[in-house]
């Protein structure tokens, strides 16, 4: 009998409902997910059908309003901005731009990071964030360094949901531009840190700091925060002359029409953006505070999603706990393909309340049952 693969990605269920024989047709709720929990703005499924004329004819192939609108709303110049087909590919491409060289990856973290280094050849080391908190102890990543060409990490994690602050950065990119050391930094869930309600995030993007740090590249993915995973729709921040190396690496029209033209109109609602920010300030910390009235350790999240496993108090594994949540008709993540985490955790999406109070219901009944 083969081994079972665990699936990369979240939402991937036929081949988890296969594995623990129950029907493919199964109701589930999914949580395995990290999209924004609103979903896609209420005008996008209308706005893509009247541009459907616009297939017949090919993109521009530099894609002049899409970048325009990105490097506007960063405050950066269009020559600073490469639009991607998702965040997966800027992760490749900057792996292309470091082909055969020394990678460092922040772990547990997001495994394309990996797989990219791998396609293009680069050896990897990777750094552990230490359980149960998964903080960045700042001088040991410096000491771990110092053989490194490019360095990956999210911020927000992804999975853990923590968040390095500024002045870490600052320390981090003073010190890696002394040693020549790139930094690659995902910001895919950046939009979702905002912490207060009504205002904006207070631990914001880094693009402000390419100014002043050439060896740093922003990664964005416009998947997560306006829930479009099927359109494949993601960006590259960096200096002029990063990004030209970097599209040299791209293969001609990666971005689709739709997914390009959508760019602007989606940044330009601000509204959209204020309430997603006002619900997560106001979701995520009732959710923080149900899951761990449930006895789990919950790792503090700043971004749309919670890292958690059973506490001391249950008799039930992490593996166990997704056995029966599954069983029950939840979908969550399993982590068998997260580095360092060995399937030990879970990371759980935020969806509506409703959703999220039915999680909350399913949790408490399995966790008390506490299969061994």
């Amino acid at each position: 009998m083969s081994k079972f693969i665990w699936p990369i990605h979240g939402g991937q269920a036929e081949a988890l409902l296969a594995h623990f024989g129950l029907p493919a047709d199964q109701r589930l709720d999914d949580f395995s997910a990290n999209l924004n929990p609103l979903g896609p703005p209420a005008w996008v499924s209308d706005w893509l059908a009247k541009q459907l004329t616009g297939l017949e004819r090919y993109p521009a192939p530099d894609y002049p309003a899409a970048r325009q609108a990105i490097a506007s709303h960063h405050q950066l110049q269009p020559e600073q901005v490469l639009l991607t087909n998702g965040g997966a590919e800027a992760i490749f491409l900057v792996a292309a731009l470091h082909a055969g060289k020394r990678a460092a990856i922040i772990t547990p973290s997001f495994g394309e990071y990996a797989r990219a280094c791998c396609a293009h050849r680069l050896s990897i080391s990777e750094i552990a964030l230490p359980a149960p908190h998964f903080t960045l102890d700042v001088d040991s990543l410096l000491e771990a360094l110092s053989d490194t060409d490019v360095l990956f990490l999210c911020r927000p994690n992804n999975p853990t949901a923590t968040l390095i602050d500024i002045p870490a950065m600052e320390t981090l990119l003073n010190y890696t531009a002394a040693i020549g050391c790139r930094v690659v930094v995902d910001e895919a869930f950046i939009d979702m840190v905002g912490e207060t309600m009504g205002e904006a995030p207070t631990e914001a993007s880094l693009a402000p700091l390419l100014a002043r740090y050439p060896h740093l590249m922003l990664l964005h993915s416009m998947t997560k925060f306006y829930t479009l995973p099927g359109l494949r729709l993601g960006y590259l921040l960096a200096d002029a002359v990063t990004v030209q190396a970097a599209q040299a690496h791209q293969p001609p029209w990666s971005v689709n029409h739709l997914a390009a033209e959508l760019v602007a109109p989606l940044l330009a609602d601000d509204a959209f953006a204020r309430r997603t920010q006002r619900w997560l300030a106001s979701e995520r910390p009732r959710m923080a505070q149900a899951l761990t009235e449930l006895g789990l350790e919950v790792v503090p999240s700043h971004a749309c999603f919670f890292l958690i496993r059973p506490g001391a108090m249950h008799e039930i594994s992490s593996a166990a706990l997704f056995e029966q949540l599954l069983r029950q008709g939840v979908l969550v993540r399993h982590t068998h393909n997260f580095a360092g985490l060995h399937g030990g955790w879970l990371r759980v999406a935020l969806r509506d309340v409703a959703a999220n109070r039915r999680l909350i219901s399913v949790l408490k009944n399995v966790l008390e049952k506490g299969t061994a």
